[in-house]
């Protein structure tokens, strides 16, 4: 069977794993394009890849609590042991725009240095089924002027290898084009800005 190579670009100390095959309910890994490890569900190598799950053509591995369904001919990334890192690359009018998730639902943000809370619109808190009640009601002021909102803390935000709990955010009363990945999750990060990359490394 051709292998399926997984190069982690997103986390510091990135290990290559591969999908060589899958026998039975056992699984052929390459770690680092040369070592081959046959694994059977829940044994974990020494390099930190644990197998979860094994299907028909497909694994499921998990990596500091971060897991990746590997199937042969699809590339994914697997991280490893290591501080939380990601890196994300300006688009074409130097905006970080990125895909994360907000209490495991997916959500698309936008760095924004200047928004002291993560922020969310009024129809993304409730297709993400946060509850306004006992949030503290207040305005805030944004480009269009001052704006209701209601401060909420959410249980995990999660932006590339990054993963924090319980981080402060404001549900706006209106709709927004897209979620704001505030200062009160980038406050939890040390940020590195050159050249159209952003690095953030989570500090606590």
């Amino acid at each position: 069977m051709p292998s399926v190579l997984l190069t982690a670009c997103t986390a510091a100390g990135a290990v290559q794993v591969g999908l060589a095959g899958v026998i039975g309910d056992k699984a052929l890994l390459l770690i680092g394009g040369t070592v081959s490890r046959t694994l059977s569900v829940g044994q974990r190598t020494p390099e930190g890849v644990r197998l979860v799950a094994v299907e028909s053509g497909s694994v499921t591995v998990e990596v500091d609590g971060e897991r990746r369904v590997l199937r042969l001919g699809q590339n994914a990334a697997a991280a490893t042991r290591g501080p939380e890192t990601t890196v994300l690359n300006a688009d074409s009018r130097g905006h970080y725009v990125t895909t994360g998730s907000v209490n495991g639902f997916p959500v698309r943000f936008i760095v924004d240095t200047g928004a002291s809370q993560v922020s969310l619109g009024a129809a993304e808190a409730k297709r993400l089924g946060i509850s306004l009640t006992g949030g503290t009601q207040g305005f805030t002021q944004t480009a269009n002027g001052v704006a209701p909102v209601v401060s909420v803390r959410l249980d995990n935000v999660r932006v590339g290898g990054i993963s924090m709990d319980g981080v402060d955010a404001l549900v706006h009363e209106n709709d927004m084009p897209v979620a704001l990945l505030g200062m009160s999750f980038l406050n939890r990060t040390e940020m590195q800005n050159e050249g159209g990359r952003m690095t953030l490394k989570k500090r606590y």
